[in-house]
């Protein structure tokens, strides 16, 4: 059983939403200008953003079933938080960023 239920749930959420999402831009990865091209910043930043779903949903799912720290410690809630939040922002910024097409938007996640 995991040790951290809403990391192993939120995990396995992120991982379908980040198959969804690249089972949506497989559709139209033959089209040569799609989203710009296939070197296009766009189209790139929303790669990394289906690529982001899936590995920090992986994440999620291994902090879930590791036994330490356990549930009770406040390093383990601050963990839990840093990991759901960098699951959520990382891939909503590179969405973003490809919707807008400005590349300052990518300063966020990084900016002191």
């Amino acid at each position: 059983m995991p040790t951290h239920l809403l990391n192993w749930f939120a995990g396995w959420v992120l991982i379908l939403l980040g198959f969804l999402s690249g089972s949506l831009i497989g559709l139209y990865f033959h089209e040569e200008n799609f989203l710009g091209g296939y070197t296009s910043f766009r189209r790139r930043i929303i790669r990394l953003g289906h690529i982001a779903l899936v590995a920090l949903g992986m994440m999620n799912v291994l902090y879930s079933i590791s036994p330490w720290p356990t549930a009770a410690q406040w390093q383990s809630r601050a963990a839990s938080v840093a990991f759901l939040g960098g699951g959520v922002a990382m891939p909503a910024v590179c969405f973003l960023t490809g919707w807008h097409a400005t590349p300052s938007t990518m300063q966020l996640p990084v900016s002191p």
